[in-house]
């Protein structure tokens, strides 16, 4: 003990430290900050008092006369040491869970541990712990404690920022955040948590065996959202956007966001609302919510986005909405970041266990995505499903994981309801303040097992014997009240039996309702329709006038020379003879679009320059690496353009744009992967929102997935973008599936998603090699007329049909290298499917009958078999082509990887497959052995 304490004073060091300090304070570490303006203050200014002789005498004014010795001076070093370690662990001495399992506490939180008594506390100055409300150092620690060691658990002192610190010790000081609430708002707590707490316990009742995931254990989280809503009303929050799981979903749909108590019994007696007629519904604990509070006298939209059991998927999700939200209708690129507050939810189970909660954090404070502050709640029932702490995570608190993003953490105990609305008081104002995430850990605990059917004896046999005796929350505040004198025993149980007779009154009022409303059936589904066809096709003097704005930047900026001669050639390929090369179109598209008063969004981890130098949306300056780009500059664009180089992560980001799409039904929203291949990694994002929010929750999106594929011997890792896993979950028209062949299609395509005012996501397929190739480059006039066109018929072939006795489908680049052949066969047309779903029946028949003479089709994939388009395709074209002729598939054979990871043996299965394309010897001998219709 005592060498921890006199190795502060080795002199080598100190003289060190007092030399950095006195040039520049910011240089040293704050206890060596605090322990120089102590001595400052009891020495004079500019002192070394532990240098001193033993025996100094410090000026009067300084202390008043009193004489102080080096044995003193380290005292009280001691005793700031001693308040330091209070405000960084005492959060450790906080008793936070309701059943009465005692802190760990730590060993320097006592005055022992430095070798200090309560006498000495006594005998020095509050001053001389730098604050003077105090008239000793006693008084002084005792007020640290009841704020870092009483009933809120607070981790601050991790924060990097002075100010932050500065602010939380300023605000801890004036007690105005801090204050207790009223004898009315104990009141007002206690007839809320009863609310929450008596609709559980009705529901439990009212339906037996039914899961609700209830918040009892918890319940103090309804009145800190209530108490969220308000003092983000009052900071300036016109909307609050909350995402989170199942536990308490019902009663935040109720008595938060205001969804009627006859809509949730409906929903247990088998009765929902219908979305859409396609509609097939989710369960009610997964469905979101718009509803509004009133907070003095101005209206704040609140929403609840819907959320799957992927449980902390939906984080990202409403930051995506938020930032749309955000944004400031008529001012080019603003957002008011207080105007909407995100609230995120989480479990405690689930916070440090699934990545795509670090994922979320570590986007929060980029440019790309930030939305200034994020306020989150760790519902903390101390399971995880049937699974204890201390196997779901090798962290002391479920928090953990947020002091590496630099968030204030404030643990609560959920039987507390006071530490509960303080701890919301400082997270809003924290939020309000510096525009930054703050997170709350309300450690509870939870009543039954994870469901209302599961037994938690069998798990937690101790702990659920603990919590059947345990009192609910409401209980514990109103014997708190009651022995505070705010009220007596027979108030708390006729505010409980008021609260549970008003529930059977509801109910009551709906059973009668079932009663006389007349039964009906489902309603019917209606037929899948494509969406109206949009004019995409662009006048030759507005695409003109475009591209000579993105090719005129300041007359300062530099860009690389290289580049500079690449994009004056755009200028070149507007002429007769074309060359419109995919950056260049992409490029058009946007710009067009913003003309019109579309904006557009584009992210992804390369996205700027385009993983394959393609794209070059924001140019850099040769010699200061200044930033700029054209189309966010675009002369008379009504439309805002954003692009940002993304994380290095898929799953959060993507999950960003999908809830930006939500909202923003006026920007085009494109996430880019850097390799197709990687969208793997978002795999949740698709399964859980893209294919089937609508059919679930009612909910649309325009998103748009960019995802490079194309076999080029690259390996199996920089190939596939597993197209076939999109064309299986294709149905009830959820999605647009598109393979271009030429940047015109591409030019097209985007501009109809833009201007479809059905929107669904679109997966696009996306070239690497054909970014540049001269056959696959497009025309002035193709961007100019005509639009979109679902199938393309072989423009050699098509000279000569009555030859033809072969027609292959393919798509994408696979027909430039059959068609670029050195035996290309004038028997066989290349027929290219550039939007697999919806599937062009129409145009595939019209082809077909284009072709008098057709012995056989073909489909022609570089995929293996049982990957890409080939099992979606088959019944498909079948159907398509008709009776009359054969249908075989000409491609990679059945693999477990989706391709060769050498160059060589990717060369020798590309030629294998055109050698089977353009070989039609072998048709007259299939045709011998071949059904009809096979």
């Amino acid at each position: 003990m005592t060498a921890a304490i006199t190795s502060v004073f080795n002199d080598g060091i100190f003289a060190e430290q007092f030399e950095r300090y006195r040039h520049d304070p910011a240089s040293v570490d704050e206890t060596w900050r605090q322990y120089f303006r102590i001595a400052e203050s009891l020495f004079g200014q500019g002192a070394a008092a532990p240098l001193a002789p033993p025996s100094v005498t410090p000026t009067a004014a300084a202390t008043g006369g009193a004489t102080y010795d080096v044995a003193f001076l380290r005292k009280v070093a001691a005793a700031a040491s001693l308040q330091h370690a209070i405000r960084s662990y005492g959060h450790y001495a906080v008793q936070l869970d309701p059943l009465g399992t005692p802190p760990p506490g730590a060993e320097d939180l006592s005055p022992e541990y430095w070798g200090l008594t309560e006498e000495d506390l006594r005998a020095i100055p509050g001053e001389a712990l730098g604050d003077a409300r105090f008239a000793t150092a006693a008084d002084a620690i005792a007020r640290k404690r009841a704020v870092y060691a009483g009933r809120i658990g607070c981790e601050v002192w991790h924060l990097e920022v002075d100010e932050e610190r500065d602010w939380f010790q300023r605000t801890f000081r004036d007690g105005v955040l801090t204050r207790d609430l009223t004898p009315d708002e104990k009141k007002d707590m206690l007839r809320r948590l009863n609310q929450v707490d008596g609709l559980e316990r009705f529901i439990g009742r009212a339906y037996q065996g039914y899961k609700r995931f209830s918040v009892e254990g918890t319940d103090t989280l309804i009145p800190m959202l209530d108490e969220v809503i308000r003092e983000s009303g009052r900071s300036g929050a016109r909307e609050i956007v909350i995402g989170m799981a199942h536990r308490g979903r019902l009663n935040v749909l109720t008595n938060v966001m205001g969804k009627p108590f006859e809509s949730l019994f409906a929903e247990f007696e088998g009765r929902h609302d219908h979305v859409d007629g396609n509609a097939t519904g989710d369960v009610k604990y997964h469905m979101g919510f718009v509803g509004s509070r009133d907070v003095d006298g101005k209206a704040v939209t609140l929403r609840l986005a819907p959320n799957p059991s992927h449980l902390e998927v939906v984080n990202p999700v409403i930051e995506g909405m938020v930032r749309a939200l955000q944004r400031v209708p008529g001012r080019s690129g603003e957002r008011d970041e207080l105007a909407v507050v995100p609230v995120a939810i989480h479990g405690d189970a689930a916070f440090p266990g699934e990545g795509i909660v670090a994922e979320t954090l570590n986007i929060a404070n980029l440019k790309a995505y930030r939305t200034g502050g994020t306020i989150h709640i760790i519902v903390n029932n101390q399971v995880g499903f049937t699974t204890d702490p201390t196997d779901a995570r090798s962290t002391h608190y479920a928090s953990d994981l947020a002091k590496g993003f630099e968030m204030p953490t404030f643990h609560v105990n959920a039987d507390d309801a006071q530490a509960c609305i303080t701890a919301v008081r400082l997270a809003c104002a924290y939020r309000a303040t510096f525009k930054k995430d703050v997170l709350i850990d309300l450690v509870g605990y939870r009543r039954h097992g994870h469901n209302e059917g599961d037994e938690p004896m069998y798990t937690q046999p101790t702990r659920s014997a603990q919590i059947r005796k345990h009192p609910t929350v409401p209980q514990v505040w109103a014997s708190r009240l009651v022995a505070e004198g705010v009220i007596t025993e027979a108030e708390a149980a006729e505010v409980e039996q008021t609260v549970s007779q008003n529930y059977a009154e509801i109910h009551s009022r709906f059973k009668q309702s079932l009663l006389s409303s007349e039964k009906h059936a489902p309603w019917p589904a209606e037929p899948v329709s494509a969406p109206k066809a949009v004019a995409t096709n662009v006048p030759v003097e507005k695409l003109q006038y475009v591209n000579e704005a993105l090719l005129t930047w300041p007359a300062d900026l530099k860009p690389n020379p290289r580049l500079a001669k690449q994009l004056e050639r755009r200028r070149e390929t507007m002429g007769e003879q074309g060359g419109i090369e995919w950056g260049h179109a992409e490029a058009l598209a946007f710009g067009t679009l913003l003309i019109d008063g579309m904006s557009v969004r584009l992210t992804g981890q390369d996205a700027e320059r385009g993983t394959f130098s393609h794209r070059h949306a924001v140019l850099s300056d040769s010699e200061n690496g200044r930033k700029y780009a054209p189309l966010a500059n675009l002369p008379g664009a009504k439309g805002v353009f954003e692009i940002f180089n993304s994380a290095l992560s898929e799953t959060a980001v993507l999950a960003f744009e999908y809830g930006f799409s939500t909202v923003a039904t006026d920007a085009l929203t494109l996430w880019e992967a850097q390799f197709g291949d990687f969208v793997n990694v978002a795999q949740p994002i698709i399964d859980q929102f893209i294919v089937a929010d609508r059919a679930k929750w009612g909910q649309d999106s325009g998103v748009v997935m960019l995802l490079p594929h194309g076999y080029e011997g690259q390996g199996p890792e920089h190939s596939s973008a597993r197209l076939e896993r999109f064309l299986q979950m294709c149905a009830e028209g959820n999605l647009t599936v598109a393979y271009c062949s030429t940047p015109a299609q591409y030019f097209h395509l985007l501009r109809r998603q833009a201007l479809r005012k059905s929107r669904r996501p679109l997966i696009c397929m996306q070239p690497k090699s054909l970014l540049r190739l001269p056959q696959a480059a497009s025309k002035l006039e193709d961007l100019s007329q005509g639009g979109f066109q679902s199938v393309i018929d072989d423009p050699i072939a098509s000279q000569h049909r009555d030859d033809v006795r072969r027609i292959v489908f393919c798509t994408g680049k696979l027909y430039y290298d059959m068609s670029l052949a050195a035996t290309r066969n004038p028997n066989v047309a290349l027929v290219r499917v550039e939007e697999l779903y919806p599937w062009p029946h129409e145009e595939i028949v019209r082809i077909m009958d284009l072709y008098p003479v057709i012995e056989q089709v073909v489909w022609a994939q570089e995929e293996p078999k049982n990957q890409g388009a080939w099992t979606y395709v088959q019944p498909r074209l079948r159907a398509s082509a008709g009776a009359s002729v054969g249908v075989r598939y000409v491609g990679r054979p059945e693999r477990a990887s989706p391709a060769e990871g050498y160059m060589d043996a990717h060369q020798a299965e590309q030629a294998r497959i055109i050698a089977m394309v353009m070989d039609t010897g072998e048709v007259a001998a299939e045709r011998s052995t071949m059904k009809v219709g096979q």
